[in-house]
């Protein structure tokens, strides 16, 4: 059972935090964000939300540079996590679906927030980039 979160406290942007976090919890989003951050993964979600119900080598021919060991390795962890759901069907040969499940696409949604914060700080970010290239050639 976790602890009970206490009072908050105060950070330096001023936003109010827990004074304590739970260990689990904090194990939880550090994974999620870990996998999150992964191209791979936000790339197939997009494919998937675009594309509907896949088979895997759709999946990998719509994603594009990504290799068939990578795609292996990121649809199982996605479904691992209850991110997409895998169908296999009993014919020769194996056919395999792949699908979004309700937490993949919230998981889609969440993510389509920072798609619309970088597309509208873009021109921000590429001066700051250009400002410390020019910082660092000097």
């Amino acid at each position: 059972m976790s602890q009970p979160v206490l009072a908050a406290r105060t950070a330096a942007s001023g936003k109010q935090v827990p004074a304590e976090i739970d260990p689990a919890l904090e194990e939880l989003v550090t994974g999620i964000i870990g996998q999150v951050a992964d191209k791979w993964t936000m790339l197939i979600l997009e494919v998937l939300e675009e594309h509907g119900t896949l088979r895997f080598k759709e999946v990998g021919r719509l994603t594009t540079g990504i290799s068939q060991k990578m795609l292996t390795q990121t649809l199982r962890a996605m479904e691992r996590d209850g991110f997409v759901s895998r169908k296999v069907y009993p014919v020769i040969p194996p056919k395999v679906e792949y699908s979004l499940t309700e937490l993949g696409r919230s998981l889609g949604e969440a993510f389509c927030s920072v798609w619309v914060w970088a597309e509208s700080r873009h021109a921000e970010i590429e001066a700051a980039r250009q400002r410390f290239k020019e910082r660092e050639e000097k």
